[in-house]
């Protein structure tokens, strides 16, 4: 793949999931319900929204790390931030699926399930398909 076309689709995707990620984290740490809500997934007690709110710092560190890459805008911090993320995503996806599938969340959270996956797949292609440093 070409430098610039590369280059292009690695930040729009970076601004996308890094936008994605820290308006749902921001979301999960000030107003958990409201978050649960908008995921239309179920809003447990009170004394659950804590954890989320807990979760909620994660989902927001892996959004502002995507963020900064799409900020410096260069080759080599994407590819960072794509590697670094990759376990993230795909331990979230295995999580949350593996979790709808024995009735231990609502199926509304397959939505992250299939949004992390196909980051992941996303991720993978560009790492694959990165130019070298001298294209």
């Amino acid at each position: 793949m070409k430098t610039q076309a590369w280059l292009s689709f690695a930040r729009t995707l970076a601004l996308l999931a890094g936008a994605m990620d820290f308006v749902t984290g921001l979301g999960l740490i000030v107003a958990p319900a409201l978050a649960l809500r908008g995921m239309l997934a179920p809003v447990p007690g009170p004394e659950s929204l804590v954890y989320l709110r807990f979760v909620g710092v994660f989902v927001f560190a892996i959004g502002t790390s995507y963020l900064l890459a799409w900020r410096r805008g260069g080759r080599e911090p994407l590819r960072a931030v794509f590697r670094f993320t990759l376990p993230f995503l795909a331990g979230a996806a295995l999580f949350t699926g593996s979790a709808v599938m024995t009735g231990a969340l609502a199926p509304a959270w397959l939505s992250v399930t299939f949004t992390d996956l196909l980051l992941v797949g996303l991720q993978v292609w560009l790492l694959r398909a990165a130019p070298s440093a001298d294209e």
